[in-house]
């Protein structure tokens, strides 16, 4: 079983039409966003940027929109195949989102990507304002 300090969700709780957001902190202590999305054979993980612009972020707290397997840049129009990540529509057509790597296992999702450490469900913490358990919409 994986470490359970690398829990990240249930899969009952990684929404089939958007995303779930986490946070990460890779090996210089950066915390960075990363999404969950729900694919045909299971979970994929990304980090939370779309690659036309990478400080704009695909879900902004109330999850990424989806359509037809895709995961929407709301601000860009760029369509990310859920399962890999790979640009086909838009202004960075042919790029690819940074991987982050996850697992089912028992019914829940574990990182699994030596390069981060889980730090938390929700946003990034200077971006969760007042509470972390507030549902943002945007």
């Amino acid at each position: 079983m994986p470490d359970a300090d690398r829990r990240i969700t249930s899969l009952d709780a990684v929404p089939t039409d958007t995303t779930h957001l986490f946070t990460v902190r890779d090996a210089d202590g950066e915390e960075r966003e990363a999404i969950l999305v729900r694919t045909d054979d299971g979970v994929r993980g990304w980090l939370n940027y779309c690659r036309h612009l990478l400080n704009v972020r695909l879900d902004k707290g109330s999850g990424a929109p989806m359509r037809d397997g895709e995961v929407v840049c709301a601000n860009h129009g760029a369509y990310f195949e859920a399962d890999t990540g790979h640009c086909t529509f838009g202004p960075c057509e042919g790029a690819t989102l940074e991987a982050v790597a996850v697992t089912v296992t028992d019914g829940d999702v574990y990182l699994t990507d030596d390069d981060y450490a889980f730090v938390a469900n929700g946003p990034l913490e200077d971006e969760r304002g007042p509470s972390a358990s507030e549902t943002y919409e945007f």
